[in-house]
């Protein structure tokens, strides 16, 4: 868990998590809300934004997708990290980024089918 955050996250940037003791000695300035004991918000604290989040992603897994192979997670992550990024904004203008995001990239079938070195969970 440290690695991990010493390598996506700015050095001085706070990082807000829930009690789990996996969190314990982050690198960064760390503060924790307790769910245990009821407490969800504490000022700036809380982890409401990583749930809705994870919410939505598992929510499209059982209702739009069904299955998301190890091999295209990093896709399907990415994708619902950039609706979840512009989820206050304007249904027009999310339309638009989302259209501008789109120009100048094609994947290709061949492309979607190459190794990644990731099980496609798929049955041989």
């Amino acid at each position: 868990m440290r690695s991990f955050v010493a390598e996506h996250v700015t050095p001085d940037a706070p990082v807000f998590t829930d009690e789990a003791p996996a969190y314990a000695k982050l690198p960064n300035p760390h503060a924790a809300v307790n769910h245990g004991a009821l407490e969800y918000v504490r000022g700036e604290v809380h982890t409401n934004g990583i749930e809705s989040f994870w919410s939505m992603l598992k929510r499209a897994h059982k209702g739009i997708y069904h299955k998301m192979s190890p091999k295209h997670l990093e896709r399907y992550v990415q994708e619902f990290a950039g609706r979840h990024n512009i989820r206050d904004v304007d249904t027009l203008i999310q339309i638009s980024l989302v259209v501008q995001d789109l120009e100048g990239k094609r994947l290709t079938y061949a492309d979607l089918k190459q190794p990644n070195g990731l099980s496609s969970g798929a049955r041989e």
